[in-house]
């Protein structure tokens, strides 16, 4: 499609002389062409000179669509030698300024093709600069151990596009920020050195052959500033070197610079590499609010070293960096992705209106923001570009004359120059108000009046660990009041204050949390509603502070994904590093944040005690089938691959029947089938009975290890054939063989709840067959009853209930209605694990009375309601002083009662109706309730 055909717009002239001049020496075009090219030359002396000198190429261009054009104005640069190759840049610099700027002025570009066009031409500039400079060193023979082949990759050298560059947004003007780098690991040691030399020079002088104003003009100045350390280090060093400096030194506005960054000369491979290794350092895994404050306080400091304090006035006001500016919507982009891109890649586009679409589509910026900010970042860039395309000046400031207004005005097609005035200050103060709110830190403001002995409770905050640090006192001073007053709109207020008192007491630093406590106040009312109602939930987080990072990911309140998704999700995140330790820590990190969501679903009502349940159980199904791979390859790189078919792990008890609660350990069994095989064939094989034992403890040391990121889960392996004094691995023979001949009514009833959870599929299969087998041979047999009417008997001597609210211990609770329930899948072979189905098949096998398994299954309810609501609020037993108002109102709420006195008699009448039921189904005399 041609010029002609895709015209839209054409600017006004402001110089007719000149437009004149262009209407006679292109008289033979067509009408809208000429109109473009007469409207061009009136407005921009620069493209009017461009116009001239480029009259034959820019004719043939106008007869084929933009695109084509763009290639003829980059094509014949490939195999020139480097004393050729500056002026053909310089002549390729003219036609493409030409093109993008006929494009933009016309219509016939949007800004991101006009960028694109300018971003090409720097992109093919720099990398052949890169390969012929590198060329000439290569036949020199000064770079050792290089190739004349080597030259289209520069040997090595990388070229890092910065800023707009990187991100594909020349401006018409711009210079381009690089980073120069060159991979060390090509080259022998011993001639390292040498080539770094050969190296600086290819980079000085392709700075050169760009920079440097020639009768031809320029390509692009060249700014090579950024790299680190720029005041002592040379223009390019090794990659090595500079990711020492970032991880020693790296500063936020680095972080910032990097997101835009993009390989875009010599080894590109090289720099996506380079680019890789530097992810933990750009896109840190916890949300960091406080690059806010760093983001506020550079800005701050370019308005005062630029004079750009002070009210709008359009008259000199700098588009780039004057308030309402370019900057300001790509500080408030690049700000929020620095924020959150380190745990959502999606976040991570180069370019500001992709990185605004993408920050909407997540829910960090408003939708209607984004677009707002989108739509005044084009308009400002256009403005922007009309600015330095009068001169091909790199400047941002608007003019100060009014003819200058006029020009510019015309340039953007609008006739009233006070029109075309009015909207831009609108625009400018639209930015400014969009983007200030966030930057600025908070006001400080009075909070509530309190008591004396609360005054006293914050009066004592200061000594906290989380408010050593003066930048954590100033944030927190500022969002102090805001707590109080919510704190002070809770049910109980001093005892939320003292509550909230001891989540910050827990706290190991401040910073991040208190910052991101101003930028999402809405955070506070969810700290507050955890303190006001479950001490032990904020116990959890004053250790865990992290997990609040979670809360802002945009799908923290959605629907729960299930077991595979979960599993998925985990097993790429384990597999971003091979480092075994990181990968544990990793899945740490990962899985409080998911135990911290559950928590706060059901303290919230999202969910009831039974979903919770069932989450918490998927949460540990999802670790352990993750972390045993895991497990599993770092054993095998030591010992060798598992001997014959692996193994399977088995979850027992509340893990096995999907029902854990907010502080549940897990039961485990791991079996397995070394299929005849004798031992391992590794660095340091091991007999496979000592293998599997061995990967067993490992397995256990994962969830169970205390590191810096805590622990996973205590495990309990009591549960396997002959208990403690078992092996801790048992291979399928064994486990079957045991379970049919030596093992007890008590283990032939944990078996009703054995599930596997991770390993090999095939062999779960068989552990399968083999537990129905054994449910099939000894539920029938006559010793069943009077062996679980004994077991509970012991269970009752060795432990009495916990308290009056005791829900798991004793006559009729919670272990006492799941024995029975055991007993029933048990006498009656059925698969069932999960209490509820347990109990129906006893009353389908007629075991139970229809009215007393309805009875047990309400019972069981209320109970796990309680226990769940209760693990959840307290580590501890359940004290219904020790909660607070809030816990109270919590459990009431979970076990439909309106009172304590209520719910306490609900308990009462539970425990004892259930107690009474399972005495007599096991013929035993009742042995009372609660």
């Amino acid at each position: 499609m041609t010029f002609a055909a895709r015209m839209t717009r054409t600017p006004i002239a402001f110089e007719p002389d000149r437009a004149a001049e262009v209407k006679t020496r292109f008289a033979g075009l067509a009408p809208e062409l000429r109109e473009l090219l007469e409207g061009a030359a009136g407005c921009s002396p620069y493209l009017t000179g461009l116009m001239e000198r480029q009259a034959d190429w820019l004719e043939q261009a106008l007869a084929v669509s933009p695109e084509d054009a763009l290639d003829t104005a980059l094509a014949g640069i490939d195999d020139l030698a480097s004393d050729q190759l500056g002026s053909e840049l310089r002549q390729a610099k003219a036609r493409v300024a030409l093109l993008a700027g006929l494009a933009d002025l016309g219509g016939v570009w949007p800004l991101e093709q006009v960028t694109g066009a300018l971003t090409q031409l720097a992109d093919t500039a720099v990398h052949y600069a890169l390969r012929v400079l590198t060329a000439d060193e290569i036949r020199r023979g000064k770079v050792l151990g290089a190739e004349p082949g080597d030259a289209d990759t520069a040997a090595g050298i990388v070229a890092l596009a910065m800023g707009k560059m990187g991100a594909g947004e020349l401006n018409y003007s711009s210079d381009i920020d690089l980073i120069c780098l060159f991979d060390e690991t090509r080259y022998d040691p011993d001639d390292v050195q040498e080539a770094r030399a050969a190296f600086i020079r290819v980079v000085r002088k392709m700075a050169a052959m760009l920079s440097d104003l020639t009768a031809d003009g320029y390509v692009f100045r060249t700014d090579l500033r950024l790299r680190p350390d720029a005041s002592v280090t040379p223009v390019c060093i090794s990659m090595a070197a500079a990711e020492q400096y970032y991880e020693a030194q790296g500063r936020t506005w680095e972080r910032a610079a990097y997101i835009k960054a993009r390989p875009c000369g010599g080894d590109l491979a090289a720099g996506e590499r380079f680019l890789k290794t530097l992810t933990p350092f750009v896109w840190r895994r916890h949300l960091d609010f406080a690059s806010i404050q760093d983001a506020y306080d550079m800005r701050l400091r370019i308005r005062e070293h630029k004079g750009l304090h002070g009210p709008i006035v359009l008259e000199g006001h700098n588009m780039k960096l004057g308030a309402g500016g370019i900057r300001e919507i790509e500080f408030f982009t690049q700000t929020r992705q620095i924020i959150a891109g380190g745990r959502d890649p999606s976040l991570r586009a180069r370019d500001t209106v992709g990185g605004l679409a993408a920050l909407a589509a997540k829910g960090w910026v408003p939708d209607a923001d984004a677009e707002d900010l989108t739509a005044l970042y084009r308009a400002h860039r256009e403005i922007e570009h009309r600015v330095q395309m009068v001169g091909d000046v790199q400047t941002h400031d608007l003019p100060t004359m009014p003819e200058e207004f006029d020009r510019i005005a015309r340039m953007c097609g609008e006739g009233d120059t006070d029109a075309f005035r009015k909207a831009l200050k609108e625009r400018l103060e639209r930015v400014a108000e969009l983007t200030e709110g966030f930057f600025a830190p908070g006001e400080e403001r009075s909070g509530p009046e309190m008591t004396p002995e609360m005054q006293e409770i914050v009066d004592g905050w200061r000594s906290y660990p989380a408010l050593r640090s003066e930048r954590a006192v100033a944030i927190f001073k500022r969002v102090q009041p805001e707590i109080l007053s919510r704190l002070d709109r809770a049910a109980s207020p001093g005892e939320a204050l003292r509550q909230f008192d001891g989540f910050l007491s827990g706290l190991p630093a401040g910073v991040q949390l208190f910052s991101l406590f101003e930028a999402n106040p809405q955070l506070i009312d969810l700290i507050v509603d955890i303190c006001a109602t479950a001490p032990g939930l904020a116990a959890y987080l004053s250790r865990n502070a992290a997990v609040l990072d979670a809360v802002l990911g945009g799908d923290f309140f959605a629907p729960w994904p299930g077991l595979g998704p979960l599993t998925e999700a985990l097993t790429n995140r384990l597999a971003e590093r091979d480092d075994y330790e990181w990968r544990l820590g990793a899945a740490r990190v990962w899985a409080r944040e998911w135990h911290f969501r559950i928590g706060v679903h059901h303290l919230r009502g999202l969910i009831d005690a039974g979903q919770a349940g069932r989450e918490y159980a998927d949460l540990a199904g999802a670790i352990l089938a993750a972390i045993w791979p895991v497990c599993v390859a770092e054993f095998s790189r030591k010992h060798g691959a598992p001997p014959g078919r692996g193994a399977v792990v088995l979850g027992m008890g509340s893990l096995g029947a999907e029902r854990l609660n907010a502080h549940s350990d897990l039961d485990l069994i791991v079996i397995y089938d070394a299929d005849g095989v004798e031992a391992s064939d590794g660095p340091r094989p091991l007999a496979a009975r000592a293998y599997y034992a061995r990967l067993t403890q490992a397995l256990v040391t994962g969830l169970s290890a205390p590191m810096a990121d805590g622990r996973l889960y205590e495990v309990d392996m009591r549960l396997r054939p002959s208990g403690r004094q078992g092996p801790v691995a048992t291979s399928i023979q064994s486990f079957t063989s045991y379970q049919m001949e030596e093992a007890w009514t008590w283990e032939h009833l944990a078996l009703t709840r054995a599930r596997a959870v991770a390993g090999d599929f095939a062999l779960a299969e068989e552990v399968e067959a083999a537990r129905q087998q054994v449910l099939n041979a000894k539920g029938a047999e006559d010793r069943v009853l009077p062996d679980v009417a004994e077991m509970r008997d012991r269970i009752f001597a060795a432990k009495a209930p916990d308290g009056a609210w005791e829900a798991k211990i004793g006559p009729g609770r919670l272990q006492d209605i799941e024995l029975l329930a055991q007993a029933c899948a048990l006498r009656t072979a059925v698969p069932a694990r999960r209490v509820e189905a347990q109990l129906r098949a006893g009353l389908r096998a007629g075991h139970l009375a229809k009215e007393d398994e309805a009875a047990l299954q309400e019972a069981y309810r209320f109970l796990w309601r309680l226990q769940a609501g209760g693990r959840l609020l307290t580590e501890g037993p359940l004290d219904m002083d020790a909660i607070g108002e809030g816990g109270r109102t919590f459990l009431m709420r979970e076990t439909g009662a309106s009172e304590l006195d209520q719910m306490a008699s609900r308990l009462e009448g539970h425990t004892a109706r259930a107690a009474s039921i399972i005495a007599q189904c096991l013929q035993q005399p009742e042995t009372g309730g609660g």
